[in-house]
């Protein structure tokens, strides 16, 4: 599971450092795409082909389900870890996130988000405002 807020730096070749907590989750790899809110997305390995078997299943008869399997795997980039925990952010999706020196990497669940400064403090603002009113619109199953 990937819990909490990080902020890191990007180094001159476009490395970011992951959290350590959560380096073991992806040592077998993972796969970075392009977010619905102007962030990176990073799965590992086996969510990412989990996710992709589920999208396999289903009908490509649907035009929304074509694009939407566009928006994920057409920018998506399979990478590693490096020896020191870093992982490379492929310059069109730092452009698509609008991602320069700085990311916050935020631990999502099953899954973790990367976002520019200006980009997380306008969601966090935002969740911070209507948190409530989101939740009270959700329907959570046991």
């Amino acid at each position: 599971m990937f819990l909490g807020q990080y902020e890191h730096k990007i180094d001159p070749r476009g490395r970011v450092a992951i959290p350590a907590r959560f380096r073991e989750e992806l040592k077998a790899g993972l796969v970075l795409s392009q977010g619905f809110e102007r962030c990176i997305t990073v799965y590992p390995l086996k969510t990412w082909q989990e996710m992709a078997e589920k999208f396999a299943a289903l009908p490509m008869t649907r035009s929304r389900l074509r694009r939407m399997s566009r928006f994920i795997f057409s920018p998506a980039f399979s990478q590693e870890l490096d020896g020191l925990g870093r992982v490379l952010l492929p310059a069109p999706l730092r452009q698509y996130a609008e991602i320069k020196d700085i990311v916050i990497i935020v631990g999502v669940n099953t899954y973790i988000e990367m976002w520019s400064k200006e980009h997380w403090d306008a969601e966090k603002a935002l969740i911070d405002e209507q948190g409530w009113q989101i939740a009270e619109g959700m329907e959570l199953r046991e």
